[in-house]
């Protein structure tokens, strides 16, 4: 069914062939397939899938994932996988650049840590999206020296060859966090995620106070936060329950805290779930919750609340969009998260109040906006290209 955002979707489009782009290429360091796919994955889909829809030809170019073809297509669109974590982003400058993945008529970069540097180079129209900066995430992800460099990459070198580069953040919180690091304000805009409408109220709560948690374990998500802040809490929620979904390297070590701390009757660990046992997870918990150190938006909370259940989450910038802290769930410095759980657990007004809150919140947040929100960026730049080539060509005319 159409809706006035997926009825401007496809004006824009047919605006931006008319101005000669058709074939878009989308660099990325992942894909949805890859198995540590994750939200800014997710977000790529959405908005590639209903750009393909609208009549665009988009290639997803990412690195190459154990399991995974090197080609595919997905959803309208192509997707190659080629080079490691780390070479993809040279082997595709170059591919771009000598045009071996074929024609392309604009890119879009998806900067993850690791910027591609788009500007610098590519010399059609293009946008840059943004999620969110990493900051303290890199010493979790690169030992010592390294973590420094990447920090600095992100934070000092890359920064000065985007002044003019549109770029698109998925929270306010995001966008006011790249001024900081001197990006221009009138050249990045803040655009909402969604929410899939997949994500829904159903079923029945669980009869016992259930805290769900649910992504990649890897470190900066800090799930053993969350247990430490869960153990705190059962202090005054003594029936309290934990469930942490998804995998990843810290798994084992999550484990061994279980048996630690002899937690085998109150933590589960379901590991990786379809999306259907996933929407059943967030319709039994009382609550949502996250412990992350950092984000760009906090994907499953709003997910969560599209269930009617509202977060409880540590007060970070992604989290301080996806939550409004005291309407739709409750945000906490680290070392107040166990507190924060106890209280809305144990107060149902306003545990009630904070889910309608969720759900109403969640209503207004669709992908097609988001999808929209991005392409009118995207349609933006391809006018100020043909303004400025056109520009060019008489000014240097006879």
């Amino acid at each position: 069914m159409a809706t006035p955002d997926s009825e401007e979707i496809a004006a824009l489009v047919t605006d931006v062939i008319d101005h000669g782009v058709r074939r878009v290429h989308v660099l990325a360091w992942r894909d949805l397939d890859d198995p540590e796919a994750g939200g800014s994955e997710v977000h790529a889909d959405e908005f590639m899938r209903r750009w393909s829809a609208a009549g665009l030809e988009i290639l997803h170019r990412t690195s190459a994932a154990v399991g995974l073809a090197s080609t595919g297509r997905r959803n309208g669109y192509d997707v190659v996988r080629r080079g490691s974590r780390y070479s993809v982003f040279p082997r595709t400058v170059v591919s771009e650049l000598t045009g071996r993945m074929g024609r392309s008529d604009a890119l879009v970069e998806i900067w993850n840590g690791v910027p591609w540097f788009s500007p610098v180079w590519c010399r059609r129209p293009n946008i840059t999206i943004l999620h969110h900066v990493h900051g303290p995430m890199w010493e979790q992800i690169l030992p010592g020296p390294l973590a420094g460099a990447g920090r600095a990459l992100e934070a000092q070198v890359a920064p000065p060859f985007y002044r003019h580069a549109a770029v698109v953040t998925p929270s306010a919180a995001t966008r006011d966090e790249l001024l900081e690091l001197g990006f221009r304000p009138g050249r990045v805009t803040a655009v909402d995620n969604g929410v899939d409408g997949f994500f829904t109220p159903g079923g029945e709560r669980s009869p016992f106070p259930l805290v769900v948690a649910a992504g990649r374990m890897a470190p900066v998500k800090r799930f053993g936060l969350l247990l430490e802040a869960a153990n705190e809490a059962r202090r005054t929620v003594p029936e309290l329950r934990v469930r942490l979904i998804g995998d990843g390297p810290l798994r084992e070590e999550l484990a061994r805290w279980i048996g630690d701390h002899d937690a085998g009757g109150w933590v589960e660990l379901p590991g990786h779930v379809e999306r259907t046992a996933l929407r059943d997870h967030y319709r039994s918990a009382w609550v949502v919750a996250s412990a992350s150190l950092a984000e760009g938006w906090g994907l499953t909370l709003t997910e969560a609340a599209a269930c009617g259940t509202p977060a409880v989450a540590t007060d970070i910038r992604g989290h301080r969009c996806s939550v409004i802290d005291g309407s739709t769930g409750v945000l906490a410095e680290p070392s107040r998260l166990g507190a924060a759980l106890a209280s809305v657990l144990t107060d149902d007004a306003t545990r009630t109040r904070l889910a309608d809150n969720a759900l109403a919140r969640a209503g207004g947040l669709t992908w097609d906006a988001s999808a929209l929100g991005v392409l009118r960026v995207f349609h933006r730049a391809v006018l100020d290209h043909r303004h400025r080539s056109t520009s060019a060509s008489s000014s240097i005319r006879p």
